[in-house]
């Protein structure tokens, strides 16, 4: 039984281990008791949580200086996971991938029409758990719809330059803003937001979000070329076979005569791809933008006026999303 509720507020007030098993179990509850139709779909998701790391982007920035975190906080970041999850149910779809998080997509085992369905019926449970909390400010009546605008839209974005070969890296970025970024910088201006951070101080946090997102997904680009399936539990060595194309490859476009011309006639094998990556410094490029966004919000948090715990809990996240193989 979960107790460790705070303050003289004892009924709406929570320490972060407490709200973050208690935002756990809410999806946890979500995926395995959802309406009969649809329950043997949401519980094989349910067999595979991720590491909840918007989960805990919302929890981490929604603690006050007591290191609170308020009962609204843990149905937003409940929301915002199963958000995510219904947009890994959607790409899963769109790169017909056959593995997430050491298990079958829905849409391998289950079939297209199934995984898309369940993926909106997910969407419109994050957006009611949402829309649920006490407070409904102007995060949840405005902002939320709008941040799922931008993912939907990014995602759109990535799928209309599939087989671009003439992407640029301005244009990437503004693709990985959408997709992958806009998911975090909801996360932390919902949970400032939640903490009753004034309007100048919550725009930092979206923007630490922001730069989290853009590590995060540079980071994974990386990986693709880097990481083993067993490492990850998703496919790699994918993204070109799929036509994504992701910086590295750009990056090493814009280096290598005649590569950008033999991957359009897909005349290029994937050793023959990852060999001119690497000959033309498209990870090292990667990750040092990476670098560039880490050391932004490194800045940024050092002048956030939070506790030491915070800010090692906000570290943490941001090193998560840093990840190196």
């Amino acid at each position: 039984m979960i107790k460790e509720r705070l303050s003289l507020d004892d009924d709406q007030f929570f320490s972060y281990e407490a709200a973050t098993e208690m935002a756990k179990q809410e999806v946890e509850r979500i995926l395995s008791a959802s309406p009969l139709i649809i329950r043997e779909f949401t519980a094989h998701l349910a067999q595979a949580p991720g590491k909840c790391i918007r989960l805990a982007s919302v929890l981490v920035s929604a603690q006050d200086h007591q290191e609170r975190i308020p009962e609204d906080a843990i149905k937003v970041a409940a929301a915002v996971e199963i958000l995510h999850l219904a947009t890994l149910v959607h790409d899963d779809v769109i790169d017909n991938a056959d593995l997430r998080r050491g298990k079958p997509t829905l849409q391998k085992k289950y079939g297209v029409k199934t995984a898309v369905i369940c993926g909106d019926y997910l969407l419109s449970v994050a957006m009611n758990l949402a829309a649920s909390v006490q407070r409904k400010d102007d995060w949840l009546t405005l902002r939320l719809p709008g941040y799922l605008g931008r993912l939907c839209l990014g995602e759109l974005n990535q799928h209309i330059n599939n087989g671009n070969y003439h992407l640029s890296v301005f244009q990437y970025l503004k693709i990985i803003a959408g997709k992958t970024a806009a998911l975090f910088e909801a996360s932390f201006l919902a949970g400032a937001m939640l903490a009753n951070e004034p309007e100048n101080m919550a725009k930092r946090y979206a923007r630490l979000g922001r730069y989290i997102g853009m590590i995060f997904q540079l980071t994974d680009d990386c990986m693709d070329f880097e990481a083993s399936r067993k490492e990850i539990n998703k496919p790699v060595q994918s993204d070109y076979e799929q036509d994504v194309i992701t910086l590295p490859l750009i990056h090493a476009f814009n280096q290598v005569n005649g590569l950008r011309a033999r991957a359009q006639g897909k005349r290029l094998l994937r050793d023959e791809i990852n060999a001119a990556v690497q000959k033309a410094g498209g990870l090292v490029f990667t990750r040092t933008l990476a670098k560039k966004y880490y050391q932004k919000a490194i800045l940024l948090l050092n002048n956030l006026p939070v506790t030491p715990e915070k800010r090692a809990a906000l570290e943490k996240i941001l090193e998560s999303s840093y990840r190196v193989f």
